[in-house]
């Protein structure tokens, strides 16, 4: 599944050009522990493919089923309807072929539809993070593994985290109906020997039962789940259907359905004691697995639940807390992470790694340039 030779120099030039910006801005979140709200909306990773708008005439042309869904807006641009969950889903088809290389993509209705600029933003923020330890560059390359806490039906990051930087991917999810379509998403793209998906049958644990004692990972990711019960999901939904609606492009509010645009099920979008609890359990449950990450994350939609999960940090002993601003569609957003190594031993690890790399630096993947 190699990308065109003409794509590949243009992702090299993007990564040039965006290199010293990004890591500055790692070098800044590394000095900033608790990070204001930026007093402007944050942009896109510098190396995030999707700056700007959609080049929707590039789209339709990787991807026909994206024209029926294309509408004008009262300004005179092309765009589609952000409140038909259809029209999501396709776009979502067109993203990650047109610039992924992602030719499979099928998920069913009830299962999250993940908007793609925001879950590429996490993968570009990963890798910088990654990149402060080992001279700051991305490591690139099935040598860079990569554990997906709760990867769903979609297995989004995998896919874009493979495609941007070759990493090696191991995925977790309770919903065997998930796994299973995940698996077929993971086959359909010939993508096996770099994304593995596996069952968590241990009920209410995170990390226990699905890696192992012999594995080591570089980096661990989690898009945990917001609300704290059914009913607080569904008045989100229905909030945030009636602002799209009202917002959007398409026919009147009054005259569709608005189902969930991104839709998801119960084990996507709340679990008990929501995001902060699910958070604070990966915190705990991160301890027995210290020396086998060298860093830890997870995504955290609401800035209130910070100060709790600092706390929860300090106790369990982590060595080093960043706190990574994100821009996730229009709302500001983040990633916590946290290691239990300390910068030397970091060093160490990738030394090591480049080492058994046998030229000094974990390989580069044909396809895999950002």
């Amino acid at each position: 599944m190699s990308r065109p030779r003409w794509m590949q120099s243009a992702s090299r030039r993007r990564h040039k050009r965006a290199s010293g910006t990004a890591g500055a801005a790692m070098r800044s979140n590394t000095r900033m522990s608790h990070p204001k709200s930026p007093a402007r909306p944050q942009l896109l990773h510098p190396r995030n493919r999707h700056q700007g708008h959609y080049d929707f005439k590039r789209l339709t042309r990787v991807s026909p089923a994206l024209k029926p869904y294309l509408l004008r807006t009262p300004a005179g641009d092309t765009s589609i309807d952000f409140a038909d969950p259809r029209a999501v889903r396709t776009l979502n088809q067109a993203l990650l072929k047109a610039d992924y290389g992602v030719a499979h993509w099928e998920i069913p209705e009830s299962y999250l539809c993940p908007p793609v600029p925001g879950r590429a933003d996490y993968i570009h923020g990963l890798a910088d993070l990654l990149a402060s330890d080992c001279g700051g560059e991305p490591p690139r390359g099935p040598s860079v593994r990569v554990f997906d806490l709760g990867s769903g039906a979609n297995a989004i990051y995998p896919l874009i985290g493979h495609a941007e930087y070759g990493w090696r991917f191991t995925g977790s999810d309770i919903d065997p109906t998930a796994l299973r379509i995940a698996d077929a998403i993971v086959r359909g793209n010939g993508l096996t020997d770099a994304i593995e998906l596996r069952a968590q049958t241990l009920r209410g644990h995170l990390f226990h039962g699905v890696m192992r004692r012999d594995e080591r990972f570089d980096v661990t990711l989690c898009n945990p789940p917001f609300h704290a019960s059914a009913t607080e999901a569904s008045r989100s939904g229905r909030i945030k259907r009636a602002n799209l609606a009202a917002h959007s492009d398409g026919p009147p509010r009054a005259s569709r359905k608005l189902p969930l645009n991104f839709g998801g099920r119960d084990g996507e979008l709340w679990c008990q004691g929501g995001e902060a609890r699910f958070v604070r359990k990966m915190i705990r449950e991160s301890v027995d697995f210290a020396d086998q990450v060298l860093w830890f994350s997870s995504l955290v939609s609401k800035s209130a639940h910070l100060p709790g999960l600092r706390s929860e940090l300090r106790r369990a002993g982590a060595g080093e807390v960043r706190e990574v601003p994100m821009a996730q569609g229009n709302k500001q957003s983040r990633f916590l992470a946290w290691t239990f190594h300390a910068s030397d031993a970091r060093r160490a690890w990738w030394g090591d790694k480049a080492r058994k790399a046998g030229d000094g630096t974990p390989p580069t993947p044909a396809h895999g340039d950002a």
